[in-house]
């Protein structure tokens, strides 16, 4: 278990981060039109998996614009938002801020995958969701990158993440 801060006041997070070096956990997710996919479904591709408590906040809300114009500019490397908000949300979100680069995904029916990837909230007002996290994969499924960001409000590095690809 680690620890972040939600607006200064410590919140803890269950399960463990993967490390650089390691194989990145299998998930599946669901996308806006209500289909799983899984880790395999961008096999060969580099990653970017964009982890957030919600798009109800502004700095969710701001990261996922962030990613996505940034992701127009890489090259073989797709860009996943994703976070416990129902894949509806995500889709009006994506529609009405013109996102065309990142590809929105749902743990909602996988919860799991917050446990695997250690980034669920355990306590707190945002027990249940998930801390700001960045994992960058290479084509094979590599952690290259992973950044938990220390205070939930703050915005991911988002050099360093890229600069890992």
């Amino acid at each position: 278990m680690s620890q972040v801060t939600f607006k200064g006041t410590p919140v803890n997070v269950a399960g463990k981060l993967p490390s650089v070096g390691d194989k990145a956990p299998a998930f599946s997710l669901t996308a806006s039109d209500l289909s799983d996919k899984g880790l395999e479904a961008f096999a060969g591709k580099k990653k970017v998996l964009n982890i957030f408590p919600s798009l109800d906040t502004g700095t969710c809300a701001k990261s996922v614009r962030e990613f996505d114009r940034r992701a127009g500019e890489l090259g073989d490397t797709v860009v996943l938002g994703i976070s416990m908000d129902l894949p509806f949300a995500q889709g009006r979100f994506a529609e009405a801020e013109g996102l065309d680069n990142i590809a929105m995904f749902s743990a909602f029916r996988h919860p799991e995958f917050l446990d695997d990837y250690g980034v669920r909230i355990a306590d707190g007002p945002l027990a249940g969701l998930a801390a700001r996290t960045v994992v960058v994969l290479g084509p094979d499924d590599t952690v290259l990158h992973v950044e938990q960001v220390g205070e939930i409000a703050d915005q991911p590095d988002y050099e360093a993440a890229l600069g890992a690809l």
